[in-house]
Protein backbone atom coordinates (compact mmCIF):
# COMPACT_ATOMS: atom_id res chain seq x y z
CA UNK A 1 0.00 0.00 0.00
CA UNK A 2 2.75 2.04 0.76
CA UNK A 3 3.85 1.40 -2.85
CA UNK A 4 0.65 2.55 -4.13
CA UNK A 5 0.72 5.96 -2.42
CA UNK A 6 3.90 6.84 -3.44
CA UNK A 7 3.44 7.01 -6.90
CA UNK A 8 -0.31 8.07 -6.61
CA UNK A 9 1.91 11.14 -5.40
CA UNK A 10 4.28 11.77 -8.08
CA UNK A 11 3.58 13.93 -10.59
CA UNK A 12 1.90 12.44 -13.13
CA UNK A 13 3.51 14.52 -15.71
CA UNK A 14 6.67 13.42 -15.32
CA UNK A 15 5.95 9.50 -15.71
CA UNK A 16 7.62 8.45 -19.09
CA UNK A 17 4.64 7.42 -21.49
CA UNK A 18 5.31 3.89 -21.97
CA UNK A 19 3.70 0.94 -24.57
CA UNK A 20 1.06 -1.22 -23.03
CA UNK A 21 2.31 -4.17 -25.15
CA UNK A 22 5.73 -4.76 -25.71
CA UNK A 23 6.43 -8.72 -26.55
CA UNK A 24 9.25 -10.97 -28.24
CA UNK A 25 9.47 -14.51 -29.19
CA UNK A 26 12.86 -14.71 -27.47
CA UNK A 27 10.94 -16.91 -24.90
CA UNK A 28 9.45 -19.49 -26.93
CA UNK A 29 11.28 -22.85 -28.69
CA UNK A 30 12.80 -21.69 -32.11
CA UNK A 31 10.27 -24.25 -33.71
CA UNK A 32 7.37 -22.34 -32.20
CA UNK A 33 8.56 -18.36 -32.44
CA UNK A 34 6.48 -17.88 -35.76
CA UNK A 35 3.07 -19.91 -34.01
CA UNK A 36 3.46 -16.94 -31.25
CA UNK A 37 4.08 -13.84 -33.29
CA UNK A 38 0.59 -15.47 -35.56
CA UNK A 39 -1.53 -15.35 -32.33
CA UNK A 40 -0.16 -11.56 -31.25
CA UNK A 41 -2.74 -10.52 -34.08
CA UNK A 42 -4.85 -13.26 -35.05
CA UNK A 43 -8.18 -11.15 -33.53
CA UNK A 44 -7.40 -8.92 -36.52
CA UNK A 45 -6.54 -11.05 -39.30
CA UNK A 46 -3.90 -14.47 -40.62
CA UNK A 47 -0.56 -14.29 -41.44
CA UNK A 48 0.79 -17.05 -43.44
CA UNK A 49 3.93 -18.25 -44.79
CA UNK A 50 4.46 -18.47 -48.52
CA UNK A 51 7.70 -20.62 -47.66
CA UNK A 52 8.50 -23.11 -45.83
CA UNK A 53 9.70 -22.27 -42.15
CA UNK A 54 13.02 -21.68 -41.24
CA UNK A 55 14.45 -22.68 -37.74
CA UNK A 56 13.46 -19.58 -36.38
CA UNK A 57 11.33 -16.48 -36.06
CA UNK A 58 12.52 -13.53 -34.11
CA UNK A 59 10.33 -11.17 -33.74
CA UNK A 60 8.97 -8.46 -31.51
CA UNK A 61 5.69 -5.84 -31.14
CA UNK A 62 5.09 -2.61 -29.32
CA UNK A 63 1.66 -0.50 -29.08
CA UNK A 64 1.61 2.50 -27.94
CA UNK A 65 -2.08 3.40 -26.97
CA UNK A 66 -2.77 7.36 -27.43
CA UNK A 67 -6.37 7.78 -26.67
CA UNK A 68 -8.76 6.49 -29.31
CA UNK A 69 -5.90 5.59 -31.80
CA UNK A 70 -2.95 3.28 -31.14
CA UNK A 71 0.60 2.95 -32.76
CA UNK A 72 2.05 -0.64 -33.43
CA UNK A 73 5.55 -1.31 -33.86
CA UNK A 74 6.79 -4.92 -35.44
CA UNK A 75 10.39 -5.98 -35.85
CA UNK A 76 11.10 -9.02 -37.96
CA UNK A 77 14.18 -8.41 -39.77
CA UNK A 78 16.72 -10.59 -40.93
CA UNK A 79 14.12 -13.66 -41.01
CA UNK A 80 13.94 -13.86 -44.78
CA UNK A 81 9.86 -14.92 -44.86
CA UNK A 82 7.61 -14.37 -47.67
CA UNK A 83 4.23 -13.73 -46.00
CA UNK A 84 0.64 -13.30 -46.36
CA UNK A 85 -1.84 -11.17 -44.22
CA UNK A 86 -5.72 -11.88 -44.93
CA UNK A 87 -8.01 -10.10 -42.81
CA UNK A 88 -10.75 -11.99 -40.81
CA UNK A 89 -13.59 -13.26 -42.33
CA UNK A 90 -15.69 -12.46 -39.63
CA UNK A 91 -14.42 -9.30 -38.07
CA UNK A 92 -13.89 -8.55 -34.44
CA UNK A 93 -13.21 -4.99 -35.06
CA UNK A 94 -13.81 -2.51 -38.02
CA UNK A 95 -10.89 -0.25 -37.48
CA UNK A 96 -8.61 1.57 -40.09
CA UNK A 97 -5.35 0.72 -40.08
CA UNK A 98 -2.84 2.79 -41.89
CA UNK A 99 0.84 0.68 -42.14
CA UNK A 100 4.50 1.68 -43.78
CA UNK A 101 6.84 -1.54 -44.14
CA UNK A 102 10.20 -0.87 -42.82
CA UNK A 103 13.20 -2.44 -45.03
CA UNK A 104 16.20 -3.06 -43.13
CA UNK A 105 19.08 -0.76 -44.69
CA UNK A 106 22.29 -2.02 -42.76
CA UNK A 107 25.21 -0.70 -40.52
CA UNK A 108 22.47 0.05 -37.96
CA UNK A 109 21.23 2.27 -39.84
CA UNK A 110 17.43 3.49 -40.05
CA UNK A 111 15.50 1.12 -41.77
CA UNK A 112 13.74 1.99 -45.30
CA UNK A 113 9.99 2.82 -45.27
CA UNK A 114 7.94 1.81 -48.14
CA UNK A 115 4.75 3.46 -49.39
CA UNK A 116 1.92 3.84 -47.21
CA UNK A 117 -1.10 0.67 -47.45
CA UNK A 118 -4.37 1.35 -45.72
CA UNK A 119 -7.39 -0.67 -45.12
CA UNK A 120 -10.42 -1.12 -42.89
CA UNK A 121 -10.39 -4.75 -41.43
CA UNK A 122 -13.85 -5.09 -41.76
CA UNK A 123 -13.30 -5.48 -45.50
CA UNK A 124 -11.74 -7.79 -47.38
CA UNK A 125 -8.03 -7.68 -47.61
CA UNK A 126 -4.90 -9.44 -48.13
CA UNK A 127 -1.75 -8.06 -49.07
CA UNK A 128 2.29 -10.18 -49.31
CA UNK A 129 5.14 -8.69 -48.29
CA UNK A 130 9.23 -9.72 -47.68
CA UNK A 131 9.86 -6.47 -45.63
CA UNK A 132 11.52 -6.38 -42.07
CA UNK A 133 8.81 -4.74 -40.13
CA UNK A 134 6.22 -1.86 -39.91
CA UNK A 135 4.55 0.96 -38.53
CA UNK A 136 1.05 0.73 -38.51
CA UNK A 137 -1.76 3.32 -37.06
CA UNK A 138 -4.74 1.70 -36.15
CA UNK A 139 -7.83 4.41 -35.88
CA UNK A 140 -11.88 3.87 -35.26
CA UNK A 141 -13.70 3.23 -38.09
CA UNK A 142 -15.87 6.57 -37.56
CA UNK A 143 -12.23 8.96 -37.62
CA UNK A 144 -12.87 12.56 -39.33
CA UNK A 145 -14.18 10.74 -42.69
CA UNK A 146 -17.13 8.54 -43.64
CA UNK A 147 -15.78 6.59 -46.31
CA UNK A 148 -17.55 2.84 -46.05
CA UNK A 149 -14.28 0.56 -46.87
CA UNK A 150 -11.65 2.87 -48.86
CA UNK A 151 -9.54 5.90 -48.18
CA UNK A 152 -8.86 8.39 -51.38
CA UNK A 153 -5.25 9.34 -50.36
CA UNK A 154 -3.91 11.93 -52.71
CA UNK A 155 0.17 10.59 -53.28
CA UNK A 156 1.51 13.37 -51.75
CA UNK A 157 -1.05 13.51 -48.30
CA UNK A 158 0.44 9.32 -48.15
CA UNK A 159 4.10 10.36 -48.61
CA UNK A 160 2.96 13.07 -45.18
CA UNK A 161 1.29 10.40 -43.40
CA UNK A 162 4.51 8.33 -43.92
CA UNK A 163 7.17 10.77 -42.68
CA UNK A 164 4.36 11.60 -40.01
CA UNK A 165 4.44 7.78 -38.37
CA UNK A 166 7.90 7.52 -38.60
CA UNK A 167 8.57 10.47 -36.52
CA UNK A 168 5.83 9.42 -34.44
CA UNK A 169 7.12 6.11 -33.29
CA UNK A 170 10.82 7.96 -32.82
CA UNK A 171 9.61 10.58 -30.33
CA UNK A 172 7.06 8.42 -28.29
CA UNK A 173 9.81 6.83 -26.19
CA UNK A 174 11.33 9.81 -24.81
CA UNK A 175 7.36 11.44 -24.32
CA UNK A 176 5.54 11.68 -20.94
CA UNK A 177 2.49 10.84 -20.27
CA UNK A 178 1.26 14.67 -19.95
CA UNK A 179 2.03 14.83 -23.57
CA UNK A 180 -0.07 11.89 -25.00
CA UNK A 181 -3.18 14.55 -25.15
CA UNK A 182 -1.02 17.01 -27.07
CA UNK A 183 0.07 14.05 -29.29
CA UNK A 184 -3.39 12.49 -29.95
CA UNK A 185 -4.40 16.09 -31.27
CA UNK A 186 -1.98 16.59 -33.42
CA UNK A 187 -2.37 13.26 -34.66
CA UNK A 188 -5.61 13.31 -35.12
CA UNK A 189 -5.49 17.03 -37.12
CA UNK A 190 -2.89 15.79 -39.67
CA UNK A 191 -4.93 12.88 -40.41
CA UNK A 192 -7.97 14.76 -40.53
CA UNK A 193 -6.22 16.84 -42.99
CA UNK A 194 -4.66 14.32 -45.29
CA UNK A 195 -7.38 11.95 -45.30
CA UNK A 196 -10.51 14.37 -45.46
CA UNK A 197 -8.54 17.48 -46.68
CA UNK A 198 -10.58 20.59 -46.27
CA UNK A 199 -9.30 24.58 -45.72
CA UNK A 200 -10.06 24.19 -41.84
CA UNK A 201 -8.69 20.61 -41.36
CA UNK A 202 -5.34 22.19 -43.24
CA UNK A 203 -5.62 25.19 -41.02
CA UNK A 204 -5.61 23.07 -37.61
CA UNK A 205 -3.12 20.52 -39.01
CA UNK A 206 -0.61 23.58 -39.63
CA UNK A 207 1.33 22.23 -36.39
CA UNK A 208 2.04 18.49 -37.21
CA UNK A 209 2.21 19.13 -40.57
CA UNK A 210 5.30 21.84 -40.30
CA UNK A 211 6.79 19.48 -38.02
CA UNK A 212 6.74 16.68 -40.31
CA UNK A 213 8.53 19.05 -43.15
CA UNK A 214 10.91 20.10 -40.68
CA UNK A 215 12.09 16.75 -39.96
CA UNK A 216 12.24 16.06 -44.00
CA UNK A 217 13.98 19.39 -43.88
CA UNK A 218 16.84 18.36 -41.68
CA UNK A 219 16.99 14.91 -43.09
CA UNK A 220 17.91 17.00 -46.75
CA UNK A 221 20.48 19.29 -44.93
CA UNK A 222 22.01 16.66 -43.09
CA UNK A 223 23.01 14.85 -46.31
CA UNK A 224 23.56 17.69 -48.41
CA UNK A 225 25.47 20.15 -45.59
CA UNK A 226 29.28 19.52 -47.31
CA UNK A 227 26.99 20.61 -50.81
CA UNK A 228 28.44 24.26 -51.85
CA UNK A 229 24.86 24.78 -53.34
CA UNK A 230 22.50 24.06 -49.96
CA UNK A 231 20.43 26.91 -49.61
CA UNK A 232 17.13 27.59 -48.98
CA UNK A 233 16.26 28.28 -52.30
CA UNK A 234 17.26 24.53 -52.58
CA UNK A 235 15.56 22.97 -49.72
CA UNK A 236 12.39 25.25 -50.94
CA UNK A 237 12.49 22.92 -54.19
CA UNK A 238 13.55 20.02 -52.80
CA UNK A 239 10.56 20.34 -50.38
CA UNK A 240 7.87 21.89 -52.72
CA UNK A 241 7.00 24.29 -50.47
CA UNK A 242 7.44 28.35 -50.41
CA UNK A 243 10.62 30.17 -48.73
CA UNK A 244 8.38 32.12 -46.14
CA UNK A 245 6.72 28.81 -45.22
CA UNK A 246 10.47 27.05 -45.00
CA UNK A 247 11.71 30.67 -42.97
CA UNK A 248 8.55 30.23 -40.53
CA UNK A 249 9.16 26.59 -39.89
CA UNK A 250 12.77 27.24 -38.43
CA UNK A 251 12.04 30.58 -36.99
CA UNK A 252 12.46 29.36 -33.31
CA UNK A 253 16.29 27.62 -34.72
CA UNK A 254 16.95 31.54 -35.62
CA UNK A 255 16.28 31.19 -39.59
CA UNK A 256 17.03 28.20 -42.21
CA UNK A 257 20.14 30.18 -42.75
CA UNK A 258 21.33 30.09 -38.86
CA UNK A 259 20.30 26.15 -38.97
CA UNK A 260 22.35 25.40 -41.48
CA UNK A 261 25.69 27.63 -40.87
CA UNK A 262 25.21 26.16 -36.80
CA UNK A 263 25.11 22.54 -38.28
CA UNK A 264 28.22 23.29 -40.40
CA UNK A 265 30.08 24.43 -37.77
CA UNK A 266 29.36 21.26 -35.38
CA UNK A 267 30.46 19.42 -38.09
CA UNK A 268 33.96 21.08 -38.00
CA UNK A 269 34.29 21.43 -34.53
CA UNK A 270 33.94 17.19 -34.59
CA UNK A 271 36.88 17.13 -37.02
CA UNK A 272 39.01 19.99 -35.44
CA UNK A 273 38.79 17.70 -32.07
CA UNK A 274 39.55 14.44 -34.17
CA UNK A 275 43.14 13.90 -33.50
CA UNK A 276 43.49 11.72 -36.14
CA UNK A 277 42.44 14.55 -38.80
CA UNK A 278 45.65 17.21 -39.02
CA UNK A 279 44.29 19.12 -42.03
CA UNK A 280 44.57 22.53 -41.31
CA UNK A 281 41.37 24.84 -39.98
CA UNK A 282 41.14 26.29 -43.19
CA UNK A 283 40.98 23.46 -45.53
CA UNK A 284 38.11 22.26 -42.87
CA UNK A 285 36.42 25.16 -43.02
CA UNK A 286 36.48 25.48 -46.61
CA UNK A 287 35.01 21.77 -46.75
CA UNK A 288 32.45 22.69 -44.88
CA UNK A 289 31.49 25.80 -47.06
CA UNK A 290 33.59 28.80 -45.28
CA UNK A 291 35.53 30.15 -47.34
CA UNK A 292 37.25 33.13 -45.73
CA UNK A 293 39.47 31.90 -42.83
CA UNK A 294 38.92 35.35 -40.70
CA UNK A 295 34.85 35.09 -41.12
CA UNK A 296 34.90 31.42 -39.82
CA UNK A 297 37.40 32.20 -37.38
CA UNK A 298 34.64 35.45 -35.85
CA UNK A 299 31.73 33.02 -36.59
CA UNK A 300 33.04 29.93 -34.49
CA UNK A 301 33.75 32.10 -31.57
CA UNK A 302 31.17 33.66 -31.56
CA UNK A 303 28.70 29.67 -31.57
CA UNK A 304 31.23 27.82 -29.34
CA UNK A 305 33.06 30.59 -27.33
CA UNK A 306 36.82 30.17 -28.33
CA UNK A 307 38.57 29.89 -31.46
CA UNK A 308 38.72 27.02 -33.71
CA UNK A 309 43.03 26.69 -33.15
CA UNK A 310 41.69 26.67 -29.39
CA UNK A 311 38.85 24.26 -29.81
CA UNK A 312 41.46 21.90 -31.59
CA UNK A 313 43.81 22.17 -28.86
CA UNK A 314 41.11 21.01 -25.88
CA UNK A 315 39.90 18.29 -28.19
CA UNK A 316 43.61 17.03 -28.64
CA UNK A 317 44.18 17.58 -24.84
CA UNK A 318 41.12 15.73 -23.86
CA UNK A 319 41.50 12.90 -26.22
CA UNK A 320 44.82 11.89 -24.74
CA UNK A 321 43.82 12.22 -21.56
CA UNK A 322 41.10 10.41 -21.80
CA UNK A 323 41.20 6.91 -20.41
CA UNK A 324 41.44 4.09 -23.02
CA UNK A 325 38.58 1.76 -23.95
CA UNK A 326 39.70 -1.41 -23.08
CA UNK A 327 38.20 -4.97 -21.99
CA UNK A 328 37.57 -4.27 -18.25
CA UNK A 329 36.34 -1.13 -18.55
CA UNK A 330 33.18 -2.77 -20.29
CA UNK A 331 32.93 -5.78 -18.13
CA UNK A 332 30.38 -3.81 -15.85
CA UNK A 333 27.90 -4.29 -19.05
CA UNK A 334 27.95 -1.85 -21.03
CA UNK A 335 30.27 0.94 -22.76
CA UNK A 336 30.86 4.18 -20.66
CA UNK A 337 28.33 6.47 -21.11
CA UNK A 338 29.64 8.82 -19.41
CA UNK A 339 32.60 9.12 -21.77
CA UNK A 340 30.46 9.21 -24.49
CA UNK A 341 27.80 12.28 -23.35
CA UNK A 342 31.04 14.25 -22.75
CA UNK A 343 32.55 13.52 -26.30
CA UNK A 344 29.00 14.78 -27.30
CA UNK A 345 28.56 11.67 -29.71
CA UNK A 346 25.57 11.27 -29.12
CA UNK A 347 24.55 13.98 -28.06
CA UNK A 348 21.20 15.80 -29.59
CA UNK A 349 22.27 18.95 -31.76
CA UNK A 350 18.82 19.60 -33.38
Amino acid sequence: MQHDSTIAGKDEGQVPLTCVVDIDTSAAPPAEQFDLYRSWNSNLGDVTLLREKFRSFKARQQVWQLGNLALMSLDYRGTGYCRRWTNKKDPVFDHWILSVPLTASGNAAPSIPGALHWHCLAAPYEAEGEDDGALALLLPRDFAFSQPFDLAIRPEMAALIVDYIQLLHRSLPHRMERDAEHIVVATTTLLAACLAPSRDHLVEAEGPINGVIMARAKKLIATQLAKRDLSPEKLCRDLNISRSRLYRIFESSGGISNYIRRQRLLRTKDILCDDKDRRSISLIAEEWGFMDPSTYSRTFRREFGMTPKEAREAGWLRIEQAPRLSGPLFAGGGPPWNSLLASGSIANRS
